[in-house]
């Protein structure tokens, strides 16, 4: 069993060496990947503080003429949980919760027709399993999705050992560092 206290220690301790090797390095790159080459919708997020820059990958996403898709935290019958809106690149279609970004707009509702989702983390094991940044969104989020996923990682955030995980826990199939893809599922 896995005990909340120990992964949000880890949190800690990654955001600490994250901010220590952070750098700004686009990873517009994978627009040629096989998966978003051949995707017609696409997930990501707006990235913040230390995360791996996204800016450059989202505006190639759409130059590709691709749908984006940003997600946007909700509140439903008490629980929260998160939805995927359509954004056009527009920056007057994004409003700020906290220290992150969301779009505007009406919530695209059939999942099945994403083809990849990419996922923040702060490490990723060997397994796919991730440490994110602990609200469980897109844990919960990936568990209704059958979409490609890739994380997005410096190359110091690539676990050597399995990272602690619980049963809502959803690996990713590839995680990309600024310079290379891992494909692990």
């Amino acid at each position: 069993m896995i005990f909340h206290n120990e992964k949000s220690d880890l949190r800690k301790r990654y955001r600490r060496e994250r901010s220590e090797h952070a750098v700004d390095t686009p990873y517009s790159y994978l627009i040629d990947s096989k998966e978003i080459s051949s995707a017609h919708v696409i997930a990501s997020y707006i990235s913040y503080g230390d995360e791996p820059n996204t800016a450059e990958l989202n505006q190639a996403i759409l130059a590709a003429g691709k749908k984006l898709l940003l997600p946007r935290v909700i509140e439903t019958s008490g629980e929260t949980g998160m939805e995927w809106v359509s954004w056009n690149g527009d920056q007057q279609y994004l409003k700020e919760r906290g220290r992150i970004l969301e779009p505007i707009g009406p919530a695209e509702i059939d999942h099945n027709q994403i083809d990849v989702v990419i996922v923040p983390a702060l490490r990723v094991d060997g397994q796919g399993y991730r440490l994110g940044q602990g609200g469980g969104f897109y844990d919960r989020a990936l568990a209704h999705i059958t979409a490609w996923t890739i994380a997005l990682i410096y190359p110091e955030e690539i676990s050597g050992q399995p990272l602690p995980r619980e049963s809502h826990d959803v690996p990713v199939h590839a995680y990309a560092t600024y310079d290379m893809v891992v494909r692990l599922i």
